[in-house]
């Protein structure tokens, strides 16, 4: 059977996900870098496995799955044999698409756009953005207080759906300093078997 190939750009949060995801798992993928610098998810050759032209995307041998966290649920759906990532009972299946949301909705509009000002050049506002990153990881911070992982008494995909912005949330201004839970938190997913690390940039504030 030949490899899962995974369309990537090596400072995309959301395809350090994707990536993450297939390690933990075990899977060792083919890479295909994308050059977003030069517009390559626009071409026509990407387009036709992502009309969003965005990254990551997976062809697992035929199959292809765009978005990252499409792929976190068929990747843990089709390769876990544990039942540890995605919960099939109905509140352990809520519980994680609870988080899904936070990672597709506040934790991209706080944390991974604060990044996207510093990295990339992106014109969002940046106090607005960091004031928005700070009230989410205040929640998480008091959501973790006794817990160990966010959605179960072990790590599932919703884990690694918030970690990567979180995790890089210094490079866009914004301290995880105030936050023991999230930063304990943070370690635990990076001490978890297969755990591979986004590349870090030297924007933002110095860790």
């Amino acid at each position: 059977m030949s490899a899962i190939k995974l369309y990537h750009f090596p400072l995309s949060g959301h395809a350090h996900r994707a990536q993450l995801m297939l390690s933990l798992l075990g899977l060792e993928p083919e890479i295909s870098f994308v050059d977003l610098a030069k517009g390559a998810q626009k071409n026509a050759e990407f387009q036709a496995l992502n009309t969003f032209g965005q990254v990551p995307v997976i062809d697992d041998n035929g199959t292809i799955i765009a978005d990252s966290t499409a792929i976190l649920v068929y990747l843990a759906k089709k390769y876990d044999t544990t039942g540890q990532w995605l919960p099939t009972d109905a509140e352990g299946a809520a519980q994680v698409q609870r988080w899904l949301s936070v990672a597709s909705g506040q934790i991209n509009n706080g944390p991974a756009r604060a990044r996207l000002i510093t990295v990339f050049g992106a014109g969002f506002d940046p106090q607005d953005t960091i004031e928005r990153a700070h009230a989410v990881l205040q929640i998480i911070e008091k959501h973790l207080t006794g817990r160990q992982f966010l959605a179960a008494d072990h790590a599932t995909i919703a884990d690694v759906a918030a970690y990567t912005y979180i995790a890089h949330a210094p490079e866009g201004n914004v301290s995880l300093e105030p936050y023991p839970n999230v930063r304990a938190w943070l370690a635990r997913v990076e001490g978890l078997k297969g755990f591979v690390p986004m590349p870090s940039t030297k924007a933002g504030l110095v860790v």
